[in-house]
């Protein structure tokens, strides 16, 4: 029943958590193999995200290795993780993929950060002075909405997608529309209403179609 309900609440984009992010921001030389640089992050994840990385049997975090040429290391008692690779660009993307599933992302769609000017936005609601309790559970009412209205709305109108975790909310998608899904959230956080957010993220998507056809 458990894992039945974690799953739909991935689907949902939202889902608890009380763990804090934790990232290595900068890779570490690690050691030199045969002349090249071997390179490695770490990361601590929530142990409930664990799962998700690795996959049934595996899969999930065999396919990320294969993929960035790279060794992903697991503790999962502890939830630290290593990830070290001789491609230093891969291994970035790899990491980034690695924390959107830490933000609640399923692996599916977290993989999307391996396309061109795709990113990872995560917002810490703590940043906006949301740490009490009741505030927290406020402000993630009002950005999922009933239903979850307000959160597919947004996605539906900047083409990206959001996760609801804990004190976090995360964003992926293209750089462009991560942009603007991003200060939607925050007009939300601010109090505007859902109809005022609605409007001007038809207008900004209106904006960039007339760009985009150079007028």
């Amino acid at each position: 029943m458990a894992k039945k309900k974690q799953k739909t609440q991935e689907k949902q984009g939202i889902i608890d958590d009380n763990s804090e992010i934790e990232y290595d921001d900068a890779p570490v030389n690690a050691k030199m193999n045969g002349g090249l640089n071997e390179y490695s992050y770490s990361l601590k994840i929530p142990k409930d995200r664990i799962a998700a990385l690795i996959g049934v049997k595996g899969k999930d975090k065999r396919e990320l290795e294969e993929y960035a040429s790279a060794k992903i290391m697991v503790d999962s008692k502890e939830g630290d993780v290593t990830i070290a690779g001789f491609d230093a660009l891969k291994l970035y993307e790899l990491r980034e993929v690695i924390k959107a599933i830490s933000r609640g992302f399923s692996p599916e769609i977290a993989r999307l950060l391996l396309k061109p000017d795709y990113m990872l936005e995560i917002i810490n609601l703590k940043d906006y002075g949301m740490d009490n309790p009741n505030k927290l559970i406020r402000i993630r009412s009002r950005i999922i909405g009933t239903e979850g209205k307000a959160r597919k709305t947004v996605e539906s109108l900047t083409n990206t997608s959001m996760s609801v975790y804990g004190k976090t909310i995360g964003v992926l998608g293209e750089c462009s529309e991560v942009s603007i899904a991003k200060r939607a959230i925050e007009m939300i956080i601010q109090g505007s209403m859902h109809a005022t957010v609605y409007k001007w993220l038809e207008n900004q998507r209106r904006k960039m179609r007339q760009e985009q056809r150079g007028f």
